[in-house]
């Protein structure tokens, strides 16, 4: 992934900013290439499902697209990308439309390269889609984004407990599956 502070075609970040702003197509093929790995993969961990992840991605470009003129600093630019991806996991997650979508994964599921790194990863991948859509949703939040109890709590209409006692619950069912 290509960094914001590195230059692009000989532009400074600066420029790339500028140009975002005003609506640069360079800047947002840019912005879209540096940033989309981090958004699906940020969608497909908290959602669990690659077509949702996909939809998240995309409704997260076209907002950051769209609302770039808003952006005043230029080094938040990759926490604000994030925070709109989010936002927009934390809406499919509270919408009744997108919950029946949501299905766990069959441990059937291939693994895809012999290495152990990747194995334990795909376990852990399992485990965690196995989880309920907000008890995925909080661990990712608190354990990989580092997202307090509080912070999490605001972000679902909800107290930092909640969080607690959602994150408490998705620990238990992997300690459980881990002896299944």
């Amino acid at each position: 992934m290509l960094r914001f502070e590195q230059q692009a075609n000989g532009a400074t970040s600066a420029d790339i900013f500028e140009r975002l702003k005003r609506g640069d197509r360079s800047a947002q093929e840019w912005v879209y290439r540096s940033y989309s790995r981090m958004v699906y993969t940020t969608a497909r961990r908290m959602l669990g499902d690659p077509g949702l992840a996909e939809d998240a991605t995309q409704d997260t470009f076209v907002d950051v697209l769209t609302k770039a003129g808003t952006l005043d600093q230029e080094g938040a630019l990759g926490a604000w990308v994030r925070r709109i991806a989010i936002n927009h996991c934390l809406m499919r997650l509270r919408s009744p439309w997108t919950r029946w979508r949501v299905v766990p994964r069959s441990d059937a599921d291939p693994v895809r390269s012999d290495e152990a790194t990747v194995e334990r990863a795909t376990d852990l991948e399992r485990a965690l889609d196995r989880l309920p859509p907000k008890a995925r949703a909080v661990i990712w939040l608190h354990d990989v984004e580092g997202y307090t109890h509080k912070e999490i709590g605001r972000l679902f209409g909800r107290t930092a407990s909640y969080s607690k006692s959602q994150l408490a619950r998705g620990y238990q069912r992997l300690r459980e599956s881990r002896t299944n």
